[in-house]
């Protein structure tokens, strides 16, 4: 879900450069280092069935990739405390729809707050009404943050097979936000001449959910951009079924994440 955060930057931008490097890693390294031991795999290997996928050469690069997400992007936790498995969990979420584009870093995330669970438009996560949020990204004064529920980020990852994962759903969304703009339609990754039938596709799709003739999730109806992000959960979490149920959406997402 994308939200709207809308602050008064009060610090020089030279003292708020400085600060956010030397709290990065303060907050960060210590994961870092530990993520090169044999835990950190075998969280990844545990925890997260895409990894398990893959070959000894790939899970080498995607730990390496994972390494490389989390020293670049600050991660704290807002009344909770994380632990590595949080780290690495986070980080795989980010590193899975952009595995096939070896270059590729998110341009527009700076910073990840984790909050203990749901929270609300407000973004306050205890004792108020509507805490039915799980993950958001930032728009104006906020853009490049991302706020994410911690029981949804655990949640995601404990069924392999229920094509849900909040943490990976707001990663695409960034994804989709790179051209400017979360329509569904990542142009960057789309040649053009299939942007309109990814489009026709993508409408297809979100009357079928309407008439109860889809497993897509309801919430994909809310507009194109929330579709592109549902859809690409439930690929990446479950491509198999995905593909027997979807096959014409499995072929384009495959083309759009380069997956074979």
């Amino acid at each position: 879900m994308l939200g709207k955060i809308f602050i008064i930057l009060l610090v020089p931008v030279t003292i708020y450069v400085v600060y956010y490097l030397l709290n990065r890693t303060a907050k960060n390294n210590k994961a870092i280092k530990r993520v090169l031991s044999d835990e950190g795999k075998d969280i990844l290997e545990k925890e997260v069935a895409y990894y398990r996928r893959l070959s000894i050469a790939d899970k080498q690069e995607f730990e390496s990739r994972c390494l490389a997400f989390l020293d670049t992007v600050k991660i704290e936790g807002v009344g909770v405390t994380l632990e590595l498995k949080d780290y690495m969990l986070i980080a795989a979420s980010a590193i899975i729809p952009i595995f096939a584009f070896k270059k590729w870093t998110y341009p527009n995330l700076t910073n990840i707050m984790i909050y203990p669970a749901h929270f609300n438009a407000d973004y306050q996560f205890e004792g108020h009404a509507d805490r039915n949020i799980m993950g958001m990204v930032g728009e104006g004064a906020m853009n490049g943050q991302m706020i994410l529920s911690k029981s949804a980020l655990e949640y995601g990852f404990q069924n392999a097979s229920d094509g849900q994962n909040t943490a990976i759903h707001e990663f695409v969304h960034l994804i989709d936000k790179t051209d400017g703009t979360v329509d569904g339609v990542p142009s960057y990754l789309l040649d053009k001449a299939a942007v309109i039938p990814f489009m026709n596709l993508i409408r297809e799709e979100i009357n079928k959910i309407k008439q109860h003739q889809s497993d897509i999730d309801t919430y994909g109806m809310t507009n194109p951009g929330e579709f592109f992000a549902v859809a690409s959960e439930y690929f990446f979490e479950n491509p198999t079924k995905f593909q027997k149920n979807h096959p014409e959406l499995y072929t384009a997402l495959s083309k759009i994440f380069e997956q074979s």
